[in-house]
């Protein structure tokens, strides 16, 4: 999913960023080992599980006896259950796919070989393929502090739940269906919950291993050690591979892969980004690019709204608008409202693209944040819009109110169908069965994670750059949805043209969609993204 509610509380992220505790030197010197633990504390290997015997939960399902007898009791207590590994078929028009599905979990270890964490990880294999040139994409969501069931059951996996229309409301059946868009046909897929999300743990306490996961370059080493480890324990090393990640995503991706080129001995072939945040300096304090990056997206809700019924919108519809955005507007907000005939120009050229009163528009100097639009677009109607698909809206619980006390009715409600579909397709398909809960969007990992150093936002374009760089090989493609209020296209399109002139376009690719921060909920650009990916790929 989107950056969650991370973006929710941009401002208060950003006067909060404190040093990271630990390098990620440092990270990586600790973990430098983990592949070999001693044996008493080793994951058991691979294997299809049954359900745990009756009356034992945590820790006492492996305790007082047997290899694991000599293991930490704070760790055994909080361990995840052997991996499952099934055999399944899926019925899709055209086609039949035959794959091997394993819910599990990979164990990280410090320097002295005592357990931090268990990762949670899905893997769909396809059988019969030949592992050496079949690819292999390990696929995460953001937050951070969001699973990776968003982009599991809502794009890339053979199962898929419906998240627009009927199925977008809280109370709608978390029934899966077989995923016709599925991207299992021309590779296999891995997808990775960091701890705190999806089943994924810590099994060591203290608050220092939490400041160790919960931060931008501690997150990235573990993810892509999770990575190294699962390659290594699949015989998958010499398969192509490939990295996607979405919201947040945009964050962990180019850095992820930057750590397997350096640090883990992994390259990759290609990064995908859904929906991507790259930058997070632009988009909050005294920034003018935040307003310069949503223009475009509130111009197209507005035009959604009023030309309904003539066909879908296209990014090429918004030409004039990005022209403008890029052009005069960023001019005359530079000139500030000291210049009175500037703004007053500015704010109502905002005015006409976004529908919003002539009045307001001027009071707020056709500066409007995020969570202003939301509520003017349709404030006569006592209803605002999504922040993750402004196209979509719903009533504001508390219309005359001088505060914003609404949440998100393009977000909110994917919340509980989600999670019962993620718990049913882990525990029935799938035959694994952790205890505990299953954390579709943690907001405690989102309160507690730590992005950067000093006055440093996190960014990605210094590793983007890097990456691209460092392989002349690799390939990216970025895909958003024009109603994202969350990470606008047009921050993306802005941050790619600053790419050096080895950023070819046969190497890097922007595609936009009807659509919100999941443009993939809807079926047309679910379909067409897919087609991009698997040309990626070819």
């Amino acid at each position: 999913m989107g950056i969650g509610p991370a973006m929710k509380r941009h401002a208060r992220m950003m006067m909060a960023l404190l040093a990271v505790s630990i390098t990620t030197a440092a990270w990586n010197d600790a973990w430098a080992d983990d592949e070999t633990p001693p044996p008493s504390q080793q994951q058991p290997a691979a294997t299809t599980s049954a359900p745990p015997p009756e009356g034992q939960k945590g820790g006492a399902r492996r305790g007082g006896d047997g290899p694991n007898a000599n293991a930490p009791a704070a760790a055994e207590q909080h361990r995840l259950p052997p991996d499952s590994t099934t055999k399944q078929t899926l019925a899709l028009p055209g086609r039949t796919l035959n794959f091997t599905a394993t819910a599990g979990s990979i164990r990280i270890f410090d320097d002295k070989g005592e357990p931090q964490a268990d990762i949670a990880y899905t893997s769909y294999q396809l059988d019969g393929a030949d592992r050496a040139s079949r690819p292999v994409t390990f696929l995460f969501n953001g937050g951070p502090g969001a699973s990776s069931a968003w982009l599991q059951l809502g794009d890339a996996g053979p199962w898929r739940l419906s998240i627009s229309g009927d199925g977008a409301v809280a109370s709608a059946s978390p029934d899966l269906l077989p995923n016709a868009e599925t991207w299992l046909d021309f590779t296999d897929l891995v997808f990775i919950d960091p701890v705190g999300t999806g089943y994924s743990r810590f099994v060591a306490s203290g608050d220092d291993v939490r400041k160790r996961f919960f931060s931008v370059d501690g997150d990235v080493s573990s993810i892509a050690l999770v990575i190294r480890r699962w390659l290594e324990k699949s015989d998958r090393l010499l398969s192509p591979k490939y990295v996607a990640g979405e919201s947040y995503g945009g964050i962990r991706g180019p850095k992820v892969v930057r750590e397997l080129q350096t640090q883990q001995g992994v390259g990759v072939r290609g990064l995908i980004l859904v929906s991507p945040v790259l930058d997070f300096r632009d988009y909050s304090g005294s920034s003018l690019l935040q307003f310069v990056y949503s223009l475009p997206t509130m111009a197209a809700v507005a035009r959604e709204a009023r030309e309904t019924g003539k066909g879908p919108l296209t990014r090429a519809d918004l030409a004039e608008v990005e022209r403008y955005a890029q052009g005069e507007f960023l001019t005359d907000l530079i000139k500030g409202q000291a210049d009175k005939e500037a703004t007053t120009r500015l704010s109502d050229k905002v005015a006409q693209l976004t529908g919003i009163d002539q009045v307001v528009s001027r009071r707020l100097a056709g500066r409007f944040d995020i969570g202003e639009f939301r509520r003017e677009f349709d404030r006569r109607n006592g209803r605002v819009t999504g922040r993750y698909d402004a196209s979509v809206s719903g009533f504001d619980p508390y219309p005359d109110s001088s505060y914003y006390l609404f949440g998100d009715p393009s977000g909110d409600p994917l919340l509980a169908p989600l999670t019962s579909a993620a718990v049913d397709l882990t525990a029935r398909k799938l035959n694994w069965r952790p205890d505990g809960s299953y954390h579709l969007l943690s907001d405690s990992v989102n309160k507690a994670w730590d992005f950067g150093r000093g006055q440093n936002p996190a960014e990605s374009v210094r590793q983007l750059r890097q990456i691209l760089a460092f392989d002349p090989k690799l390939k990216l493609l970025v895909g958003h949805g024009m109603f994202d209020l969350a990470t606008p296209y047009f921050a993306s399109k802005v941050q790619l043209d600053q790419l050096p002139a080895y950023a070819t376009p046969n190497r890097v690719k922007l595609v936009v969609y009807p659509g919100g921060h999941m443009f993939y909920s809807r079926d047309s650009a679910r379909q067409a993204f897919r087609a991009e990916v698997q040309t990626l790929m070819k």
